[in-house]
């Protein structure tokens, strides 16, 4: 039987809120992302140089059929630094992907991430996916790594998958996790959090 989209739901983490994404949450997105490119690069859309910008971003992304938009409250301020979406998975049963993530630079490679993964796992397994996939550009190192972090298995490369805002072909490496290897990923993210609240680190 396949699985049906999540629908959109407040998820609740250590150092971060997922909530349903609102045009609402403009001023504090532009705020998050505004004047940082690198914030940008890989984004297979349009860098909003503006707030108008960043809402014409937004509304796209609520527009968009069968993903669920969230965006990323940080608990310590209450504001929202990066917003993250599931998408379906067309010709697949009982697979989600994890995607159209980003966050405010001064929150990479944080606790903030991990928190995130944690929350959109949790939930799309106990919901009865059985696979959650994750893609990203095939320039984009850094973001490969973190999926790498996370657990997540290359399955392979989609060459040519979408056209980057530039007009060139993004490949896109193709990463997943299962729901029987999820606990063994989840316990080693779940030590890692408690280290970094240890020391004092809330992600911001």
């Amino acid at each position: 039987m396949t699985a049906k989209m999540p629908a959109p739901v407040v998820l609740d983490g250590r150092v971060v809120r997922l909530e349903p994404l609102t045009l609402g949450h403009v001023p504090d997105l532009y705020a998050a992302g505004r004047d940082d490119e690198e914030v940008w690069r890989f984004s297979p859309r349009i860098f909003p140089t503006s707030e108008e910008g960043m809402r014409r971003h937004v509304a796209g992304l609520l527009a968009r059929p069968l993903t669920v938009q969230f965006a990323v409250i940080l608990k310590a301020t209450g504001r929202a630094i990066g917003s993250t979406a599931y998408w379906d998975v067309g010709g697949f049963d009982e697979s989600v992907e994890v995607g159209s993530t980003w966050y405010a630079r001064a929150h990479w490679r944080t606790g903030v991430n991990t928190d995130c993964k944690i929350m959109l796992l949790d939930h799309a397994f106990a919901l009865g996916f059985t696979r959650v996939v994750l893609r990203t550009d095939v320039r984009n190192l850094r973001s490969q790594a973190a999926i790498e972090r996370i657990g997540g298995v290359r399955e392979g490369v989609l060459r040519r998958q979408l056209r980057r805002p530039d007009g060139t072909w993004r490949d896109s490496p193709l990463y997943s996790i299962l729901d029987d290897e999820w606990p063994a990923h989840r316990a080693r993210l779940e030590g890692r959090m408690e280290a970094l609240l240890s020391r004092g680190g809330t992600g911001s």
